[in-house]
């Protein structure tokens, strides 16, 4: 999908990309393909690459030290993304969560993202984001980042 929108990386960053189902086992539903492209004591670049309909899980990065949490903004390149944040509940009918546990997303307001739009969320702020049927590539402008310390809701996702 990367090559397919003109994104090139380098040998050594093709080696280095993540790919998470989040320890779920459920990777075309739940998950989420990174390409980080520097995250230093300053700021951190990356692109997160969805599948078709991926949900990646709610989340949210609590403070660490004397930082109130990642701030993050992302910019929709390919496809379209839905991003969920806390601020409104959740309509329990949300047609994005038909293959994953909706018991673990209550985030509700709803932020639609195409190619060019870009959104901010705020630190310490759950939040989950699907893909529409083409899949999606996002840039993700944030704060340093260290995803060990990431609070899921949902208890059974593993991240290392």
């Amino acid at each position: 999908m990367l090559a397919a929108n003109k994104i090139v990386l380098t040998p050594e960053e093709e080696k280095e990309i993540e790919i998470t189902d989040f320890g779920l086992g459920n990777l075309e539903n739940e998950g989420l393909q990174i390409v980080v492209y520097e995250n230093n004591e300053s700021y951190c670049a990356k692109e997160l690459v969805l599948l078709p309909n991926q949900v990646c899980s709610e989340h949210k990065h609590p403070p660490r030290g004397n930082q109130p949490g990642k701030m993050e903004t992302f910019r929709c390149l390919f496809g379209q993304v839905w991003l969920f944040v806390e601020g409104e509940a959740l309509n329990e009918t949300n047609r994005f969560l038909k293959n994953v546990d909706s018991n673990y997303f209550k985030a509700g307001k709803s932020i639609h993202l195409l190619p060019g739009d870009q959104y901010t969320i705020q630190p310490d702020t759950f939040h989950w984001f699907v893909s529409g049927e083409k899949g999606a590539i996002v840039s993700e402008f944030s704060t340093p980042i260290d995803d060990t310390t990431d609070i899921f809701r949902n208890p059974n996702i593993i991240r290392t």
